[in-house]
């Protein structure tokens, strides 16, 4: 018998005495906090802004058009000579950048070279908008875990279809299989006399694109 088989062999052991009525109590909790008072729309998309915003990340928003300009006017204003580039990222997001290296990641760039390299850029699987929280889980035009955690500029992209208004909408659309990282602005922490240091753990600097309706190209850093 493995130790897994031993431990659940324990607790239906342990469970024996408990009435049926115990054991099914679970069954008839309301689920209504998934649904209510959540904003749709322009107002789901302003929300996520607001929440990013507050964990200090610096917000743009723009349309699919306008956004090789704006990623371009990013890498511009970084200073920004080599970039990450996960595979499966849209060609047309970076028509803008020229003089820009685009390093193409196929597994193949290490930590080392990451860590010299002066931004990412990436998409992500979805956003949820009443914790600010961004989600990658290493899909197409998102890549390695590694990219997005030693460079020290982060570009995400978050479509307005990708954003989601909580936890309870966003879990069940994401695969618990796949490796995610969630991103709530950019990495920090504190000392025990809480002064803040950025960048330990992760990028120092998070720029987040939203595209969709709403004000275009509205920096609300």
């Amino acid at each position: 018998m493995s130790s897994r088989e031993q431990i659940l062999a324990r607790i239906r052991t342990a469970l024996t005495d408990v009435p049926d009525r115990e054991q099914d109590r679970s069954g008839g909790i309301e689920r209504t906090y998934r649904t209510a008072h959540t904003p749709d729309g322009p107002a789901l998309l302003d929300l996520l802004a607001e929440n990013l915003t507050d964990y200090r990340a610096h917000l743009h928003r723009t349309t699919d058009d306008a956004l090789p300009a704006v990623l371009a006017r990013l890498f511009a204003d970084r200073g920004t000579r080599t970039l990450a580039v996960p595979a499966g990222l849209p060609s047309h997001w970076l028509a803008g950048a020229a003089g820009v290296e685009q390093l193409h990641d196929d597994g193949a760039l290490t930590p080392r070279r990451l860590d010299t390299v002066d931004s990412v850029v990436t998409g992500c699987a979805l956003a949820v908008a009443e914790t600010g929280t961004i989600v990658l889980d290493a899909g197409p035009a998102q890549g390695r875990r590694l990219l997005t955690l030693v460079p020290d500029h982060h570009v995400c992209v978050v479509r307005a279809d990708q954003v989601v208004a909580s936890l309870p909408q966003a879990l069940p659309l994401l695969d618990p299989a796949r490796p995610q990282t969630w991103i709530s602005g950019p990495s920090a922490t504190s000392d025990i006399e809480l002064d803040r240091v950025e960048g330990v753990h992760g990028p120092r600097t998070l720029d987040v694109v939203i595209v969709g309706p709403g004000p275009s190209d509205g920096d609300r850093s």
